[in-house]
């Protein structure tokens, strides 16, 4: 009779495959790899998911700790995952800039009204008319001028027009 000399390992090898999965994949190992899984999602989808997946991770990886520690129900490893993700959530909302918007594709516009330097006019851009301000404060903007749109600050576009584009490349 041979004796197998492996710590654990018996003769049927379906208990060998439970020994090693349970081994493997503990709940500890298991919440691990779901945090770092939603953490390298979070680094793959850009910004507009406000860092929910990365917070759930963060959630997941303080689960996996404390079953590295001591081992408690999976209804509390739930209630845990909740409570620590919803926390990174709410954490994480003062990383997001306020008032960020993020552009439709058509970043193209045509101003309706002229734009004096530094002040307000209106701008034609989806359909719809925009209060819009030039980027640079020194510059106006004639109306009826084709202008691209930067960004949105409140209900406001900030725009440039084309030319300014040519020029600076100069």
């Amino acid at each position: 009779m041979v004796i197998n000399t492996v710590a654990g390992a018996t003769q049927n090898p379906v208990n060998d495959y439970k020994i090693w999965y349970a081994a493997t994949f503990s709940p500890s190992v298991s919440w691990f790899m779901v945090g770092i899984l939603l953490l390298i999602l979070e680094l793959l989808v850009p910004l507009p998911t406000l860092l929910i997946a990365g917070a759930a991770g963060l959630g997941a990886l303080v689960v996996a700790g404390v079953l590295a520690i001591v081992y408690i129900h999976i209804s509390l490893q739930i209630g845990l995952w909740i409570l620590s993700s919803g926390f990174f959530i709410w954490y994480s909302r003062r990383f997001v800039p306020k008032g960020t918007w993020k552009l439709n594709d058509a970043l193209e516009g045509v101003t309706i009204t002229e734009i004096p330097p530094g002040q307000t006019g209106r701008v034609k851009y989806e359909g719809n008319s925009w209060k819009a301000r030039c980027e640079n404060p020194k510059l106006g903007i004639p109306s009826e001028e084709k202008v691209y749109v930067m960004r949105k600050e409140g209900t406001t576009l900030i725009v440039v027009p084309e030319n300014w584009l040519t020029e600076r490349e100069h």
